[in-house]
């Protein structure tokens, strides 16, 4: 037993590293959002959302194996996608709900947890202040009813609308970037 000792020790380490070390199969933040990740016209993998979210679970998985969990790495926020929305709209585009049904089968599965999830909806500076946050609250609130509708639990979600305050691309205030929906832990 004490040849096998060393390679035992070796395998717990690297199934340690290995978890450790997984990271959401996403391109890296845009310079000008580098508080949230831009899926573009991705959609992500159920695997790569959950670690996103809820990097929690993962030091959670690795205690109830016996490991001993030296923190994780924050929740991550997504920005969906760049060019979602057309103009003074908050109808769901399909390469939103692609992306958001992947999104509502992790949610799913967080029923009765007391982890909330924001959905911050955005507007572009191409109407009124007012006009842009009431937008901003329709697109969070579409996003919201799609997720629910998939079978997310209400509780779980936060929305808030910041119409144009937080631009993408300040550089050009009515760019198809600044209009987005981002999702993030609370």
């Amino acid at each position: 037993m004490k040849k096998f000792r060393p390679l035992l020790i070796l395998s717990l380490c690297g199934l340690t590293l290995s978890a450790a070390a997984q990271t959401p199969e996403i391109p890296p933040p845009a310079a000008s959002a580098a508080d949230a990740v831009d899926l573009g016209k991705t959609v992500p993998t159920a695997e790569s959302i959950a670690e996103g979210l809820f990097p929690d679970d993962k030091c959670k998985e690795l205690e109830a194996s016996g490991f001993k969990c030296m923190g994780f790495k924050p929740a991550i926020k997504y920005s969906l996608p760049a060019t979602a929305f057309k103009v003074g709209s908050a109808e769901l585009p399909p390469v939103l709900k692609k992306q958001l049904d992947v999104f509502a089968d992790v949610l799913k599965t967080k029923k009765n947890s007391d982890r909330k999830v924001r959905v911050i909806g955005h507007a572009d500076a191409s109407g009124t202040p007012q006009a842009n946050q009431a937008l901003s609250i329709k697109r969070a609130e579409s996003v919201r009813d799609y997720l629910v509708s998939k079978g997310t639990d209400p509780a779980l979600l936060v929305i808030e609308g910041v119409g144009s305050k937080d631009l993408k691309n300040p550089a050009k205030p009515n760019a198809d970037e600044n209009r987005r929906v981002e999702i993030g832990r609370k």
